[in-house]
């Protein structure tokens, strides 16, 4: 991230100051490069939406799994899907809270 970028980050989420380097950070990271996102995608996500460091791993996690089998893991997919609650990702993508295919009518 340059400074420009950094600072879009700490202004819209200054908790990422008390955010564990060890334990929150780098295993989101991680997970987005496992999801073969790019470092400027990556750098593009958490600029675009900063938030996505204050959620859980799991939420994060269980997510990507749905979009990925869905083949519609993107930038701005995943963005948008983090804001949505439970409840409303289960009824867009027809999940429930364990990554688990509701059965079709």
């Amino acid at each position: 991230l340059d400074d420009a970028q950094v600072a879009k980050v700490i202004v819209s989420k200054p908790q990422f100051f008390a955010y564990s380097l060890d334990s929150n950070l780098k295993p989101k990271i991680q997970m987005l490069r496992e999801q073969r996102f790019a470092a400027d995608q990556i750098v593009r996500i958490l600029c675009s939406f900063p938030p996505l460091l204050g959620l859980s791993a799991k939420r994060l996690e269980s997510r990507m799994k749905v979009l990925e089998a869905r083949d519609s893991l993107t930038e701005k997919t995943l963005c948008t899907v983090m804001l949505l609650t439970d409840a409303q990702f289960a009824v867009r993508f027809s999940y429930n809270q364990k990554g688990m295919r509701f059965a079709q009518h």
